[in-house]
């Protein structure tokens, strides 16, 4: 059996908890969900993983068909204590890797005075990068950069390799509180990813 079809009942879940095949049900409901305005009891941990690839398995199989990934990611939210799925009736606890969501595309749209990136995830949202969408570039251990663009909420999407290339490049040197910072601009917002000082150690990473 594989994780697309959906199975009767997960028997490390509690009495009353969602099984994989409600919460599908539930979330075909819930066309454009409203997640952030819900605060349905909390019926425990089911065994569902967001890798750090995007991909996502449930009771470690890897659920492949797009269309079920979509539907539970619609459902998505973070919460202070972990990233749930969330319905009006109830909210099950998931396990993500790093982002829940992977960035595999950018477009760059320039005007006379004004550029303006958009990115694709992997589930097909597109997030137009501005002061309610930002860009935060966090270290890695090794030194290099992981850049990240949040899509909704407190759901942030990781950038490929390929594309951190890509938005070094786009990158430029500009006063920013008080000094120097070497960071990309998209519809008229400022995203910083390293002063003169910590440029030099990510550029020998790079």
């Amino acid at each position: 059996m594989t994780a697309d079809e959906f199975p009767a009942k997960d028997e490390r879940m509690g009495e009353g908890a969602a099984t994989l095949a409600h919460l599908g049900a539930l979330a075909s409901a819930a066309t454009a969900a409203p997640v952030e305005q819900w605060n349905p009891p909390f019926c425990g941990d089911i065994d569902m993983r967001i890798a750090r690839d995007g991909a996502w398995f449930y009771q470690g199989t890897p659920i492949r068909r797009p269309a079920l990934v979509r539907l539970f990611s619609s459902v998505l939210r973070k919460d202070p204590e972990r990233y749930v799925l969330v319905t009006p009736l109830e909210r099950v606890g998931i396990r993500v890797d790093d982002a829940p969501f992977v960035a595999v595309e950018l477009f760059v749209i320039t005007d006379a005075s004004t550029q303006t990136l958009k990115f694709r995830t992997n589930v097909d949202d597109w997030v137009r990068v501005d002061a309610a969408h930002p860009l935060r570039f966090d270290r890695e251990a090794s030194g290099g950069v992981k850049p990240y663009v949040r899509v909704r909420g407190d759901l942030w999407a990781l950038a490929t390799r390929a594309l951190a290339f890509d938005l070094v490049a786009l990158c430029e040197w500009r006063a920013h509180e008080g000094g120097e910072s070497f960071g990309v601009a998209s519809a008229g917002a400022f995203f910083p990813l390293a002063d003169a000082q910590e440029f030099a150690a990510i550029e020998a990473d790079l």
